[in-house]
């Protein structure tokens, strides 16, 4: 029997149409466009009283030019620079909130913004512009913008946990691919997704609630759904319909004005990335073994190079500290070896500074209660068989430091999902094919989000939501929160 609710009022419901989802761009572009606006006179202001108003050694000193005259090219120019952000796509609903890449554009912006302005420059042969003004004003304008938009996307964050600015959905299909989307869609309020429900014919909703995603009706009433339930997405999973079915469900929603997606069917698998192939006029679409090819690999490995052996160098004096406590603190070896899986689902051996007692594994083994603890979460919070000096290396994070060898040997990353043992591989079902397309990183998206604060649920999600949206700009960013996390001692246990 299959549970309907055709005729259930909804209390948000909305109009539907071009004018709704232009109304909801419009809450937030034109916020956005002001807090650029903003953010670009800031950096230019920024850049003219460092250059001028300060004893900076770096410049040459000459006569101050009179503010109203960089007052004028600024008042002129910036609304340049927003119209380039726009040719960049910055303003497309589909790149906000983007993470990294969107600050990348930023930076790519700014800098052809800032060569086309050197270009109009030249041609104006009467206005005498320092050159330290033109490079602080790259740097301060990219940056303020850069923050600017992490603000207003913090605040976006906030809007949308209460339940505001979000996008009404309709998922055609609550087939197990439309519940695992759902349930995608659901746990993360900052995506700004509101499921309102399912359009299905053969589902029995009571086999599988949902909270607040109620099957709505069969999939040939998807108009009427569009229009009553103020629906301005509609997200299909292809695996719940025939081929037929999906070509005329496609030509029915072509006649109405809002996006229209389509799940791949394997979305667990598409972590990696794609690529699409023409063959015989056939579009073919194969998945790619590795995460990282071509200059990414290239960047990642020379940021791995250079961070871990700067390390190295500098807190060398702290690696024999550390030997010594150990070796005073408890019997036993000051390396531990810990064998955990790699790109490929190649085993390795990572490297710690040992913090439990040589006979750590023999006690687990005798205490049934706590063997119980470790198997569910692969971590103990208050374990008894941590010595005093390495409670310590824990709270720290200075046991990890042994690691900085495995990056140098190409083992692991500076920054990368969180490397696991061979049996917990289980815990991530379905994501593990994706895990191992990458290195283990001594730091990732779990350390600065609460390390063992977090569910095992929550860590394979960052851990994806890692490999899936990865750029150095990305691994820089988990870097500098890494140093507030790790001084916090956050989840560190």
């Amino acid at each position: 029997m299959i549970t309907r609710t055709d005729t259930m009022p909804l209390a948000d419901t909305s109009p539907v149409g071009v004018n709704v989802r232009w109304a909801r761009q419009l809450l937030l572009l034109v916020p956005l466009f002001l807090v650029d606006l903003i953010a670009v006179f800031i950096g230019f202001i920024l850049a003219y009283l460092i250059r001028f108003e300060t004893d900076v050694s770096l410049f040459y000193h000459h006569e101050v030019p009179p503010l109203e005259f960089y007052r004028s090219i600024i008042f002129w120019i910036a609304p340049g620079w927003l119209i380039i952000f726009l040719a960049f796509g910055l303003y497309d609903i589909k790149n906000i909130f983007s993470g990294m890449r969107e600050y990348a554009w930023v930076f790519n912006a700014c800098t052809l913004s800032m060569m086309l302005t050197i270009f109009l420059i030249f041609f104006e042969p009467d206005w005498q512009i320092a050159r330290g003004w033109m490079l602080l004003s790259w740097l301060l304008v990219s940056s303020s913008v850069a923050l600017g938009r992490f603000g207003f996307r913090r605040v976006v964050h906030r809007l949308r946990s209460r339940g505001h600015l979000m996008m009404r959905v309709l998922i055609i299909g609550a087939n197990e691919e439309g519940l695992a989307i759902a349930h995608q869609l659901q746990t993360n309020a900052r995506a700004g997704v509101k499921v309102v429900g399912f359009a299905d014919d053969l589902f029995n909703l009571s086999n599988e609630p949902l909270a607040n995603a109620p099957l709505l009706g069969p999939v040939d009433s998807v108009l009427g759904l569009v229009e009553q339930h103020g629906i301005q997405e509609v997200i299909v999973a292809s695996t719940a319909l025939s081929r037929e079915k999906l070509l005329n469900l496609f030509q029915t929603l072509d006649v109405v004005d809002i996006p229209v997606r389509m799940s791949s069917g394997l979305y667990e698998v598409l972590t990696t990335g794609v690529q699409v192939h023409e063959v015989a006029n056939v579009p073919l679409m194969s998945i790619n073994k590795v995460r990282l090819t071509g200059g990414d690999v290239i960047l990642k490995r020379m940021l791995d190079l250079c961070g871990s052996i700067a390390v190295m160098v500098i807190l060398l004096p702290l690696f024999v500290i550390i030997s010594l406590a150990i070796k005073l603190d408890s019997r036993g070896p000051v390396i531990y070896r810990r064998r955990v899986v790699g790109v490929g689902g190649k085993l390795f051996d990572a490297f710690k500074f040992r913090t439990m007692c040589v006979d750590a594994d023999e006690r687990l083994a005798r205490d049934a209660s706590l063997r119980r603890q470790f198997e569910q979460n692969h971590k103990l919070k208050d374990d008894p068989r941590v010595t005093r000096v390495g409670r310590f290396l824990r709270k720290t994070s200075l046991d990890e430091l042994p690691q900085l060898f495995n990056v140098l040997l190409g083992q692991m990353s500076l920054v990368g999902p969180r490397m696991i043992t061979d049996p917990e591989r289980s815990m991530y079902g379905k994501w593990s094919m994706n895990l191992f397309t990458v290195k283990p990183g001594m730091t990732g998206l779990w350390q600065v989000s609460g390390r063992s604060n977090l569910s095992y649920e929550e860590r394979v999600r960052l851990d994806m939501h890692y490999i899936r949206n990865y750029s150095i700009w990305f691994d820089l960013y988990i870097l500098w929160l890494t140093i507030p996390a790790v001084l916090q001692k956050r989840g560190a246990y």
